[in-house]
């Protein structure tokens, strides 16, 4: 590799890396699995780094790696991670407000198909036609995925208590795109 080669991935990754982050732990619901699944992406994508920098988008190249590592760490070790979790929900989630919270949670409760159309659409902003592309569906099941997607959550995010101890119904729907 050329200097000029390790000076851009370090501009890369310093530009992106905490985006791929953020958006990995949201799809995945735990910053340890997507703190692994990005750094094997990243490790990939230097190895890779002449071909990967002329994709159309590098970072969707990242992104799509690091969903699938995730993938892979899952369908390994589905005992350990469902142990993972029970074990320490809270965890992942100290510091955060309460309709963070709430979100996650409603995330957690709905397919991984949907999460991901969720976050890759509303989070990341791509376009449907986008997420399409980056998940290697239909544009079609894409918007079935967000619609039922958004309903599950509208009904978690109903559901869950206010801070007086009411539903949320009124608040967080509109906040997250339901009302």
């Amino acid at each position: 590799m050329l200097m000029s080669d390790v000076d851009e991935f370090d501009a890369f990754y310093a530009a992106t890396s905490w985006r791929v982050l953020g958006q990995l732990w949201t799809m995945t619901g735990s910053r340890a699995e997507a703190e692994d699944a990005v750094a094997e992406a990243y490790a990939r994508a230097w190895q890779r780094w002449r071909q990967v920098r002329d994709c159309d988008s590098p970072e969707a190249w990242v992104r799509r790696t690091a969903s699938r590592i995730a993938i892979s760490a899952w369908r390994k070790a589905v005992n350990r991670l469902r142990a993972h979790h029970r074990a320490t929900p809270e965890q992942d989630l100290a510091g955060l407000g309460p309709d963070h919270v709430a979100l996650v949670h409603a995330l957690r409760q709905i397919s991984a198909d949907q999460r991901r159309a969720i976050v890759l659409h509303h989070l990341v902003g791509l376009s449907v036609a986008e997420v399409a592309e980056e998940t290697g569906a239909p544009v079609g099941t894409v918007k079935a995925r967000l619609l039922r997607g958004r309903r599950a959550l509208a009904g978690w995010l109903d559901d869950m208590p206010g801070p007086d101890g009411g539903s949320t119904e009124t608040t967080t729907g509109k906040e997250y795109g339901n009302g």
